[in-house]
This record gives C-alpha cells, structure tokens and sequence, in this order.
C-alpha cells in the first residue's frame, strides 16, 4: 500500500471512530460532545528538554445541547462531513477556502447560515485537527502556496499516481514554489552542506541573482514573511531528514526575530503542530541589534516605533526568549530604540550581503541560538 493511501485510511479511521461514538451517546440519551484540547495560553507552555512550545493535556466538550456550543459543535462535524466523503473519499485535496464556499448555506427553515465567515470554519478544522489528533495537512486541506526555494538538490513530488521529478537548481530566477501539502515530497539527491532561510523575498531574490546557493553549496528558502505551515514542515524534514544545519535571517527588529522563533520552537497558535513543524537546531544567523554596530549600518537604521518595543518587552518575557545573548540583543534594542533591515547591508554595496556579511557571520559561527 502507497503511503498516501495509508495515511487515507487511517485519517478516514479517525474520523470514523469520532462518528461512532458520537453515535453511541445518541442511542445512550447522552448529550453528544466533541472532546477538544484548549488551545489557549493557559494550555502552552516551552518544553526545555524538547526545545519546542507544546499543548498541554487539558479538554474541554463541545456540547450538541448547548447554545454557546452548537454552532461550533455543527461546524466541526461539517468540516469532518466534507474531509471523508469529497476529499479522503476521491483523493482530493482542497484549500481552505474551497471548504468555507462548500459548506456555509442558509440551514433549511430558518435564516441562519451554517457559516458567516471564513474564520469560523478556519477555526473548525482546527478543532477538529486537534480532536483527532492528526494535522490539517492530513485532513487534505491546504492554504495558498507561500515560499520559494533554490539549491542544489532533486525532489520528487507525488500526486495520486504522477510523478514529477524536479531539479531546485534550475528553477530559474524566481524558485520553486513551496506548496502548502509537503508530505508528498521526497528528497531523491541532495548535494548540499546547509539551509539559508531567509525571511523577506527581496533577500531571497538578490542572493538568488548572485547565486549563493551555488557557489556556497547550500538551498536557500524564503518564507515571504511568517512562515507558512508548508515551509515550516519542509524545513524540519531538511533538517532531520537530510540532517542539515539551517541558518535564518530577518530584519533586526522584535517581529522579524519572533518569525525566526516561530520556525525553531513552533507558536503558540499552533502548538498543537511544534513535533512536526518546529526545527530545535535551526541558528539565527542575523541580523541582529549589535549587527548594526558591528557593521557600522546606524546611519540606515529606522526609528522604532511604540508598537515595536511593545512587541520587544513582549518577546523578552517569552520563555524562548530567556537565553542570556537574546536577552542581551533584546535590551539592545530596547537602548538603541532603533532597528534594520537586512536591505540596510546594500548601503555597502548591493552585493555585501552576499559576498560578506553571511560568509564572514557562518565562518566565524556568529550564531543566535
């Protein structure tokens, strides 16, 4: 058997033990609930043996015969109703979005919608990822492609029964794009030494230009922003998989090294998917508050905002966010009050970034953790 038709089987088998027992508390006069890990802070915390931000073990039932449960309890079983019976069933894959338009309509007799917007039913298959226990990615649900990757290294992707054999080397100036389902994807020949994640696409392009990822060996990636769940799993397989060091840049600022946190430790919005999308041994490479000084860039920074060192005394309260260098660089920023991005290097030369700053950062091991 295929593995993806295995993993059909057992995600159809999840769901339908959860119909069976619901079944069972009907026919007991019971009144039917979905039990659902909380997913609120109070249920978060940092496990240090594990490196990674985990959900805690505390429940609550989503009640049928409950006004304030109702709704929500009818929006998870639709979610499960359409993942079994129109994707699962015809080894479909659908995105988000496609879910919302299939199951919001007006609940004959009344004048009430199933669903009124798209973060309701983003918040069912949510519910019911977690109830499962399984991930959205299973439930062979997708959001819009977001990333790009380049390097020397071959994949095959698997759809149903095509293979499509793909060389990352030759994806021309704008990559591969990432898709949001990675678990098709296998890694056929790697020829690569390390991962260079970059956060904004304007970094990603200038050393795709420059061909750093050839002349230095590595696959270079850029999440355009917060990371996408695709881009996050296929780092963690980078890294445990073909066991390659990952090194990171953002801009110097709270929220660009809070996306480098979300990609190592996980988030806490998604806690319940650290094991499978967070990467303990990924290095932030830069940039960092003493970056600015260390490469004489102050000229070219940018005057933090309120919102920024809001965010700042934030993330320095966040247990990840405890070793003594990041607190070090955190109270940095909270002296300086200003911050940078990683375009400020080009006020060197347009092609510093590439030529210096990152040879010069892994060559002396001038890593964050």
């Amino acid at each position: 058997m295929k593995k993806s038709e295995n993993n059909v089987k057992k995600t159809e088998k999840l769901i339908e033990e959860l119909g069976l027992k619901l079944e069972k508390q009907i026919e007991k006069n019971d009144n039917p609930f979905i039990e659902i890990p909380i997913r609120g802070s109070a249920n978060v915390s940092f496990d240090e043996a594990l490196q990674r931000i985990v959900l805690g073990d505390k429940k609550a039932r989503r009640f049928l015969f409950n006004v304030s449960h109702a709704r929500r309890f009818m929006q998870t079983l639709l979610v499960a109703s359409y993942v079994k019976k129109d994707l699962l069933a015809n080894d479909l894959t659908a995105t988000i979005r496609d879910l919302y338009y299939a199951k919001k309509h007006t609940i004959p007799g009344t004048k009430e919608d199933t669903i009124d917007e798209q973060n309701e039913s983003n918040l069912a298959i949510v519910d019911l990822e977690v109830a499962l226990e399984t991930f959205r990615e299973m439930l062979h649900l997708r959001a819009e492609p977001k990333g790009r990757m380049a390097g020397k290294i071959i994949i095959e992707d698997r759809v149903r029964d095509k293979v499509d054999t793909i060389d990352l080397s030759k994806m021309g100036s704008g990559g591969w794009a990432i898709p949001s389902i990675v678990e098709q994807i296998e890694f056929k020949k790697s020829d690569v030494e390390f991962v260079l994640v970059a956060e904004k696409n304007a970094i990603f392009d200038r050393l795709n230009e420059d061909k750093y990822w050839e002349k230095n060996n590595c696959v270079l990636i850029t999440t355009a922003g917060q990371a996408a769940r695709g881009a996050r799993r296929i780092l963690q397989r980078l890294s445990e998989e073909l066991k390659l060091p990952i090194y990171t840049l953002t801009d110097s600022d709270p929220y660009g090294w809070y996306i480098y946190s979300t990609m190592k430790y996980g988030s806490m919005a998604l806690a319940h998917e650290s094991e499978r999308l967070g990467c303990p041994k990924m290095k932030f490479l830069g940039m960092s508050a003493s970056d600015i000084e260390h490469y004489n860039l102050q000229k070219a920074t940018i005057k933090a905002k309120e919102v920024d060192i809001k965010r700042a005394l934030e993330i320095k309260n966040y247990s990840w966010f405890k070793q003594k260098r990041w607190q070090e660089e955190i109270d940095k920023f909270l002296e300086k009050k200003y911050k940078a991005e990683l375009q400020a290097l080009s006020s060197k030369n347009l092609q510093y970034i590439s030529n210096t700053y990152i040879p010069e950062k892994i060559k002396n091991e001038d890593f964050l953790p």
